[in-house]
């Protein structure tokens, strides 16, 4: 048969790849066709009709929503995340080869193009559980590349400017910026030099970042009508002081808002301009008289409380606060509570918290490094394909790319994640109790020099990394011990009269 597939992930630099060689793998081992194409950050080749009018069945395997999701109209599909296709592609496979079974994928090769109705969607087949997570991470996933250029930005302007960059914080999120008292912005180089533009232009880029997650959690929901009452809703949201959390409820709104316009019935000839003019209009003033009037300032409030809980941590509480969010960074390893831990400390470093920043990175950097010592100290306990991955983990690790840990957990999820949780639990809390400190929101290693008490820092994810490693060869060794047992007494009724010549 012949298929197609959308590998699709929040942040497009490893699941969406992966997901798409696993699938690869599994239809060619399979004796099938496929063509992926991969949503991921480095851009993708789309598939061209021909190639899905000639498809038996689509597969989507994406954690975000995919694009221009209607050119597979009429196809029998798969939906999946994209975990469930790097863990088990084969799988995935056999489910496309039963729909198209169930629809007559062989007498679909025929066709010209796509049925105009679905005959079985993604909307259709997705909880809602699973499409408000997709909703979430489409947001995120549009929202981070504004936080690494913007706060790498930033760090290097307070290494290149020192304390006299000044950021105005308010409720949490960043305003504006004042510089040596420079009120022109036409003046910002003259008076206050590089690091001056640098700051004033990372600070725009955070700016950006709640009305950027608001208006593509819209997107993700409703297509680009959303983005408008999505991006003004998330506006609104940092004006107000509502912050992370009134941004994610903004975007939902205006998707919900959105999706409902979209069912009215209107004349043919007021259709066309439906989309385009009338829906982003009707739902922007929604969505802001309710930010405005109903909802923005409980949101705001509810915001207000949880930056000064996290200011007000200090002693075991901080420390505890870090084992925690290490946890989350570990537990599926790039995935949507990885995801949540990471936007936490996003919130904090807008919120001007550095500590929470350092903690999260440093948690995320572990897993891959201890996974990747744990080849080289017990190289027999582990596969080929394990010890190829170890020696990538290296560089995905110090990259902070949780995701180099994907292979090993895929292969033995009981032993390797619970390892990988305890190691990163231990790099968060000890990261917080050391006081590190990190201006970057991400870099890994890379940023160090932006790092504050770097040797600690570092002291930190080595400790983490040997405490994964030496977990993972324990529960290794605990597992091999209980399988060699019954083997040994096979053998030993067995007898050599049974074992082969030569032997």
């Amino acid at each position: 048969m012949r298929f197609v597939a959308v590998t699709s992930c929040p942040t497009g630099i490893a699941h969406t790849y992966m997901a798409a060689e696993s699938l690869e793998q599994a239809a060619k081992a399979a004796g099938h066709d496929i063509k992926v194409e991969t949503q991921g950050a480095a851009g993708s080749t789309a598939l061209t009709a021909e190639e899905i009018a000639e498809a038996d069945a689509v597969v989507f395997a994406a954690d975000v929503d995919v694009r221009d999701r209607e050119r597979f109209a009429g196809k029998p599909t798969v939906t999946a995340g994209v975990k469930a296709a790097i863990n088990n592609g084969p799988a995935l496979i056999a489910d496309a080869v039963r729909a198209a079974e169930s629809e007559g994928g062989e007498d679909r090769r025929a066709q010209s193009a796509p049925s105009p109705q679905p005959a079985d969607t993604a909307e259709g087949r997705a909880g809602a559980g699973t499409r408000l997570r997709q909703w979430l991470m489409t947001g995120v996933s549009y929202m981070i590349p504004f936080v690494a250029a913007g706060g790498i930005l930033i760090a290097i302007a307070f290494m290149i400017g020192g304390a006299e960059i000044a950021v105005v914080v308010n409720g949490g999120e960043f305003q504006g910026v004042e510089y040596a008292g420079v009120s022109e912005l036409s003046d910002l180089l003259a008076e206050a030099g590089i690091a001056g533009v640098l700051f004033k232009i990372g600070a725009t880029a955070f700016e950006m970042l709640v009305p950027i997650l608001s208006g593509f959690i819209a997107f993700g929901m409703a297509d680009r009508p959303g983005i408008a009452p999505g991006v003004v809703g998330g506006l609104l949201a940092s004006a107000i002081g509502a912050g992370f959390l009134g941004g994610l409820v903004s975007g939902l709104l205006a998707g919900f808002v959105v999706m409902g316009l979209k069912k009215l019935k209107v004349p043919r000839g007021v259709a066309g301009v439906m989309p385009v003019v009338v829906i982003p209009l009707l739902a922007t003033v929604v969505v802001g008289l309710l930010m405005i009037v109903v909802i923005g300032e409980p949101i705001a409030a509810v915001q207000s409380g949880m930056t000064t809980w996290l200011s007000g941590l200090s002693g075991s509480t901080a420390w505890l606060l870090g084992g925690l969010l290490g946890l989350m960074m570990a537990v599926d390893m790039g995935g949507p509570v990885n995801k949540v831990a990471y936007t936490f400390g996003l919130a904090a470093l807008a919120s001007g918290d550095t500590v929470v920043m350092a903690a999260v990175m440093a948690a995320g950097m572990t897993p891959p490094l201890g996974l990747a010592l744990a080849t080289v100290v017990r190289r027999h306990l582990f596969t080929k394909p394990e010890r190829q991955a170890g020696q990538a983990g290296w560089l995905l690790g110090l990259s902070f790319i949780t995701e180099g840990a994907i292979p090993f957990a895929a292969a033995d999820p009981f032993r390797v994640i619970p390892s990988v949780m305890i190691g990163s639990a231990t790099t968060g809390a000890l990261s917080v109790a050391f006081g590190a400190t990190s201006l970057a929101p991400h870099g890994g290693i890379w940023v160090v020099g932006l790092i504050g008490q770097p040797l600690l820092y570092l002291l930190a994810i080595a400790i983490g990394t040997v405490v994964t490693c030496g977990c993972l060869l324990i529960a290794k060794n605990i597992g091999r011990a209980k399988l060699a047992e019954p083997a040994a007494t096979s053998t030993a009724s067995a007898g050599t009269p049974t074992q082969p010549v030569g032997a």
